[in-house]
């Protein structure tokens, strides 16, 4: 089955926007595809903090894994997994742990989780090609997500160097295997729309007071994701009925009196 569905994953990004609400379990994937979107996404923040971990690679990666086995077990459609920066995993284990969980796709960062700021660009385009050609060697078209952090703090640049970087990136990506670009943290369309333009392949955005879908599609943008938006908005909502539930039974604030 991993064929068909990496198969129906890459024709995804070829069309309308595709829109991936990520999950971080199997009763919240499931409810993602209830809901009628085509591909189960993860989010590797949701599921660390799931598992009672930080994100950042900081969470073992064997429970990721199972995690996401365990996701891909009770949905039909393509899962596509965050996995972060690969866990330090050569690219043919990488590909063995990702086809065996059931995933048919992958995010791969190139933020330096050991040293920190962001693995050379060329050092990561290497690593996204190796990853490309153990799936042709495992014979599945591994959809493949490079991630580029050149918008995220760490990554030290700033003003429009970030975007020329971004795509200086994105097209090295693209040319190592890669399927699509993730330039995280893009919060302008001015931005955007220019490592649109500028990497000429499919582009992963984010939603933001600048980017609604609307204007991501209009960009070109090939697919949207949330990251843990809907895990920490749940964990949000309980906080409220929490605070309502201790006014109601008449309860201190925590630690008064103390």
């Amino acid at each position: 089955m991993s064929e068909p569905k990496a198969g129906l994953l890459r024709e995804l990004h070829h069309g309308k926007l595709l829109v991936l609400p990520n999950a971080w379990d199997e009763q919240s994937a499931e409810l993602v595809v209830h809901k009628g979107f085509p591909v189960v996404a993860t989010s590797s923040a949701a599921v660390a903090a799931a598992l009672g971990h930080e994100d950042g690679e900081r969470a073992p990666w064997r429970e990721m894994f199972a995690a996401v086995a365990r996701i891909a077990r009770v949905v039909p459609v393509p899962v596509t997994v965050d996995a972060e920066a690969g866990y330090g995993l050569e690219p043919d284990q990488l590909v063995a742990e990702l086809l065996s969980a059931g995933a048919v796709g992958c995010n791969l960062e190139d933020t330096d989780h050991q040293a920190g700021g962001l693995v050379p660009a060329a050092a990561q385009a290497d690593r996204l090609a190796g990853v490309r050609a153990a799936a042709d060697a495992a014979g599945v078209p591994l959809v493949i997500n490079a991630r580029i952090d050149t918008f995220l703090p760490a990554s030290g640049l700033s003003g429009s160097e970030r975007a020329d970087e971004a795509i200086r990136r994105g097209r090295l990506y693209r040319a190592a295997g890669a399927d699509c670009v993730y330039p995280i943290g893009v919060s302008s369309a001015a931005d955007l729309g220019k490592v649109v333009a500028g990497v000429g392949g499919p582009v992963n955005g984010n939603t933001g007071p600048e980017l609604d879908l609307g204007t991501l599609a209009s960009l070109g943008v090939a697919r949207v994701s949330f990251g843990p938006r809907f895990y920490r908005a749940g964990l949000a909502a309980m906080r409220g009925s929490l605070d309502e539930l201790r006014i109601a039974a008449g309860m201190e604030e925590p630690g008064a009196g103390r």
